[in-house]
């Protein structure tokens, strides 16, 4: 299951394999969602970013659990959370992207699809992903080179090779509402050409669950790197495709996303982007 991978950092004498990075992770984020689970038994305040985004205590309470675990055995590691934004400490080639609880608004609503996100760049490259939904004790798991697990089982996309016969999932930016460029007009487009579309209300399970086969694609044109950094990998290491819209390497610092198992990626982008000028690459 797990990969070799062993590096000496500029600011750390010893080598760190994959082994202790993920075996980290995987203790952050069972430790994060545990906090979420206790929340959801007690209860929680909500409070509002603005008028529609929400952030819970529950957020702040898992984010701050994820970065305290991971710093004890990495002190000299940076961050990139969603609700502290950056924290650095020193110039570090390892930074740690996280999402201690993507689908807030599903977690608010008592809809149990949200889970905690823990993402590990090298060096701008995303190497390392730990996704766990605490709802349903789902752990999926992926390391550069390593594979993508799910509960230490193998996963991989799936084989659906035609538009017509996927299952697509997408979401929605909480600025749908004064956002000119709100994904409702390609959400339109796929409905008339895919068997079924879904929308989860969680950017990091939908890219798990293209990793594993359950949704054939995967598109979105809002996003922020924490929710794509730890999904990003699993999809690449179950075998699938990750792209922009113009079919350029995704960067997680890019917004738009299309993953998909590859067979249907072409087809994706084709209608992503019909009516605009040509893609360029």
């Amino acid at each position: 299951m797990l990969s070799l991978f062993s590096v000496t950092t500029p600011s750390c004498s010893k080598q760190l394999s994959f082994d202790v990075l993920l075996e980290t992770a995987i203790e952050a984020g069972r430790q994060a969602g545990a906090i979420l689970q206790n929340y959801v038994r007690s209860g929680f305040r909500i409070e509002h970013k603005d008028r529609i985004n929400l952030v819970t205590d529950a957020d702040h309470a898992a984010e701050q659990c994820v970065i305290d675990r991971i710093r004890k055995q990495f002190p000299r590691h940076r961050f990139l959370a969603e609700e502290r934004g950056r924290v650095e400490r020193s110039p570090s080639p390892y930074l740690w992207v996280i999402d201690p609880l993507d689908g807030t608004t599903n977690f608010a609503h008592g809809y149990p699809a949200y889970c905690v996100s823990i993402g590990l760049e090298y060096e701008g490259r995303c190497v390392l992903g730990v996704v766990f939904d605490p709802s349903r004790n789902e752990l999926f798991t992926a390391t550069h080179g390593g594979g993508a697990y799910l509960n230490g089982q193998p996963i991989r996309v799936s084989s659906t090779s035609s538009l017509e016969n996927s299952l697509l999932v997408t979401g929605f930016a909480y600025d749908i509402r004064e956002a000119a460029r709100n994904n409702l007009d390609h959400f339109v487009k796929f409905a008339l050409k895919a068997q079924g579309l879904r929308r989860t209300g969680s950017a990091a399970l939908d890219l798990c669950y293209v990793a594993a086969g359950r949704f054939d694609g995967f598109w979105e044109v809002s996003l922020n790197p924490w929710d794509m950094a730890a999904g990003s990998v699993m999809v690449r290491e179950a075998g699938g495709q990750l792209t922009n819209f113009l079919g350029n390497d995704l960067s997680i610092y890019g917004q738009e996303l299309v993953a998909s198992n590859g067979h249907i990626h072409q087809a994706m982008l084709a209608v992503l982007n019909e009516g605009s000028s040509p893609m360029t690459t």
